[in-house]
């Protein structure tokens, strides 16, 4: 597994090994000792798989209570994957990284907690799955306005296309409002 480092501090793109022939491929998504060996002592609690059409945005979500670090990939189809720091001590605060997922290119990303997270599907669908090392927490769940100008997440919407949102996403806060991490 290659860890890669991002602009943002802590987030990292990971590229596992891929062996492949005639029948297929196999890779290894997740190896505790291979990530502690790198620096990630991960205990996960969560796994979570969704599916979604082309233009479909989710987030950019996450948890002022029950904070989850998220190692995500995509199985089938390809996303624009993002990461929002949101922790005031970084010297990343308020920046964003973006990657392209796909279950062609085996990338996986890892996200920390004091992140917000969001996807955007750029495939005819993708089937979306991470780990979480905490739980769902509904009632401290925050969405960050996908699209708030002073954070400028440069997203690869279709030609001339508005995601589509849930109501949730839709009434995201803007960055100025939106609770921060110490």
């Amino acid at each position: 597994m290659k860890f890669v480092e991002t602009r943002l501090r802590d987030v990292y793109v990971l590229e596992p090994r891929v062996f492949g022939d005639e029948r297929g491929f196999f890779m290894e998504s997740w190896n505790a000792a291979t990530f502690r060996d790198a620096g990630f002592d991960l205990q996960f609690v969560q796994d979570n798989h969704s599916r979604s059409a082309r233009g479909i945005l989710r987030g950019m979500h996450y948890q002022t209570q029950h904070t989850q670090g998220k190692l995500v990939r995509v199985t089938s189809g390809e996303v624009f994957d993002v990461a929002v720091d949101l922790r005031r001590a970084s010297p990343t605060f308020g920046q964003w990284f973006g990657v392209t997922l796909s279950a062609e290119n085996f990338r996986m990303l890892w996200v920390p907690p004091g992140f917000a997270h969001g996807f955007y599907v750029t495939s005819d669908s993708a089937d979306f799955q991470y780990k979480c090392t905490d739980i769902y927490h509904p009632d401290s769940e925050v969405s960050l306005a996908w699209d708030d100008p002073e954070v400028g997440i440069e997203w690869p919407l279709d030609a001339g296309g508005e995601p589509q949102l849930s109501g949730k996403d839709e009434a995201g806060l803007c960055w100025n409002d939106a609770p921060k991490f110490d």
